[in-house]
């Protein structure tokens, strides 16, 4: 079986590039995020033909798993552990000062306000790629920047590269297509590379849109190809290099 993954259309949160971890603040797609859909929608349906639509608690991936399927009757199946990272009180702020603490905090260390860090919001991510994988297939995971930036980042790492702070960022609507078997692989590699016990459950998580149902609006991924980061290098992990304003990624 083939399982495609992408992250959701773009938002006026993430056009501007601020974060939303919340769930709590509903953050539809914007004009240009919805055009993109309807847009992208019939060459997706074509390559796909996907019998299961799983997204995350957030309203923007539900809009976009609707659109994309040209299906308004739609009823994806919910997974609370695809949710974008939680930004604690750099909560809808630019991306920019999250990643200026990520930079001297490090990425297992949790944001003020925040009930994860880096790390443990992209294990938890993984681990919802995981239960996405017992849903029948083919499928269509529709998820957040971070993970999908992480996804990205793997599938062209060097040999022996060690996981970096800040990810590529990964554009909106671009699927990435796995076989089952590699994907289930390639999740097990970068859970063990994370380390540690499974999170807990992100249902009960503060600001969880499982508890709360709302919207969210974008996330990036970010990771260092250089010592000099572009706002293609940043995501929503975090940099060794801080850009400018004008150079900050996010969605």
């Amino acid at each position: 079986m083939t399982t495609f993954l992408l992250r959701h259309g773009r938002t006026h949160y993430s056009s501007r590039y601020l974060v939303n971890g919340d769930a709590r603040l509903a953050l539809p797609l914007d004009d240009e995020g919805a055009r993109a859909c309807r847009t992208e929608g019939p060459a997706l349906r074509a390559k796909a033909a996907a019998r299961v639509w799983a997204v995350s608690t957030f309203t923007r991936t539900h809009q976009t798993a609707t659109l994309l399927s040209a299906d308004p009757d739609l009823r994806p199946h919910v997974l609370p552990q695809l949710d974008e990272l939680s930004y604690g009180t750099f909560e809808g702020g630019p991306f920019l000062d999250y990643a200026t603490w990520l930079q001297q905090h490090g990425p297992r260390a949790r944001p003020p306000g925040a009930p994860e860090s880096q790390h443990e919001g992209i294990r938890r991510m993984l681990y919802g790629v995981r239960a996405a994988l017992d849903l029948p297939g083919p499928r269509v995971i529709v998820s957040h920047g971070l993970l999908l930036s992480v996804l990205g980042w793997d599938l062209t790492r060097p040999p022996g590269a060690a996981m970096p702070l800040f990810f590529p960022e990964a554009p909106c609507l671009a699927p990435l297509r796995y076989a089952d078997d590699h994907l289930k692989e390639r999740t097990e590699a970068l859970l063990s590379e994370l380390a540690g016990p499974a999170p807990e459950d992100h249902a009960t998580r503060p600001g969880s849109a499982h508890a709360i149902p709302s919207a969210n609006g974008s996330g990036p991924g970010g990771a260092k190809k250089s010592d000099t980061a572009t706002a293609h290098d940043l995501a929503t992990v975090g940099p060794l290099f801080i850009p400018s304003e004008e150079q900050s990624p996010h969605a």
